[in-house]
């Protein structure tokens, strides 16, 4: 099913390769198929959760072997982006978990708990299974006296294999009420994690096949920069909401399992 012209995946994770930590089909088989085929692959994931390294171990015990490099995160593109507005040491107050913390820490950013949240010069927000109505209206105060806003992504809902549950965006809707400010967005389907990842592939965009479960994140992101796409109907996205789309995604088929055949 992939066209012979693809060289390299760029793969989503949540609804594509799992749903929360139940894994879609047989992944050391699927990947030992895309291997065979040589394919390059680079996974590109809204979930800034988890630390690259994070993700190789939770892909290890999936049976999937990978590198560091081959994750590339909203987290990571959130502190791309801030590094080239803000110099190190500048203070941000995070609602997150380790993936962005982890990213901000490395580019040289401190990070502010609740209690010193007045000093921040930036707001960043992503998912936060600890979330509460503290941080949540320290956010909102901060946002409202004019501190910059910035969000790794707004998907509404996270799969789950019990169904959909809120996602980061839905949280950011929250602030964004509260407040009327819109923040600025580090994840699909804005650029970066497509532009890092075409970097780290080393391939061209017309050789380079996006997949994804949802059309308004993953594949407009694929489109946006010109890589060809396929839409994998295992987590939110439906084949109707595909008919809808425009443009169609290139391919649109059940599962990486049937991609990959």
């Amino acid at each position: 099913m992939i066209p012979s012209n693809i060289k390299a995946l760029i793969l989503d994770m949540d609804g594509v390769v799992w749903k929360a930590d139940a894994p879609i089909g047989n992944l050391s088989e699927i990947f030992a198929r895309i291997r065979k085929r040589g394919l390059k692959f680079v996974f590109a994931t809204n979930n800034g959760t988890k630390t690259p390294e994070e993700y190789q171990q939770k892909l290890a015990g999936l049976g999937v072997d990978i590198e560091p490099w081959q994750v590339v995160t909203s987290a990571m593109g959130i502190a791309f982006i801030l590094a080239q507005k803000y110099p190190r040491g500048t203070k941000i107050f995070m609602i997150g978990e380790d993936g962005i913390r982890v990213a901000l820490e490395e580019k040289g950013f401190e990070i502010l708990s609740v209690k010193n949240a007045t000093e921040a010069q930036a707001v960043v927000m992503g998912i936060d299974r600890g979330i509460n109505f503290e941080k949540i209206a320290e956010a909102t105060l901060l946002v409202r006296a004019g501190i910059p806003f910035y969000t790794t992504n707004t998907d509404k809902t996270f799969p789950t294999p019990r169904g959909e549950i809120p996602g980061s965006g839905a949280w950011v809707s929250i602030v964004t009420t509260a407040t009327g400010i819109e923040p600025i967005i580090a994840g699909k389907p804005f650029p970066y994690l497509m532009e890092l990842s075409l970097e780290r592939l080393g391939t061209k965009k017309g050789e380079t096949l996006v997949v994804g479960d949802r059309l308004e994140t993953d594949i407009a992101a694929g489109q946006s920069v010109g890589c060809p796409t396929a839409l994998v109907l295992s987590g939110v996205s439906t084949l109707e909401q595909s008919k809808e789309w425009n443009p169609q995604p290139n391919i649109i088929t059940d599962s990486l399992s049937a991609l990959v055949k």
